[in-house]
C-alpha cells in the first residue's frame, strides 16, 4: 500500500430526489432489518480506537455494540 490518499470530492449540494431515494431504502423492510445490517467504514485515530475497545471492554460489550448504542442516542429515529 502506497499511503497515498485520494479525496473524494466535495460533498453535493442539497438534493431532495438523492435524500428522498437514500431513506428510500429505509423505508423497506419486509422482515429483514433483524437479519441484515449496513456496514459503515470510519477511519479514527489509533487512540480514539484504543480508548472505543476500552470502554466497550469496561461495559462488557462488543465495540459494534457500544457503537450502535452511540449512534442510536446521537441520531434517534424520526417518525415522519
Amino acid at each position: 500500500m502506497s499511503g497515498k490518499r485520494i479525496g473524494i470530492g466535495a460533498r453535493p449540494l442539497a438534493d431532495p430526489q438523492a435524500e428522498a431515494w437514500i431513506r428510500q431504502g429505509a423505508a423497506i423492510d419486509n422482515g429483514k432489518a433483524a437479519r441484515y445490517t449496513a456496514r459503515l467504514t470510519l477511519d479514527v485515530t489509533p487512540a480514539l480506537r484504543t480508548r472505543i475497545k476500552l470502554a466497550a471492554f469496561n461495559r462488557g460489550v462488543t465495540v459494534a455494540q457500544l457503537l450502535r448504542e452511540v449512534l442510536e442516542r446521537e441520531y434517534p429515529e424520526v417518525m415522519s
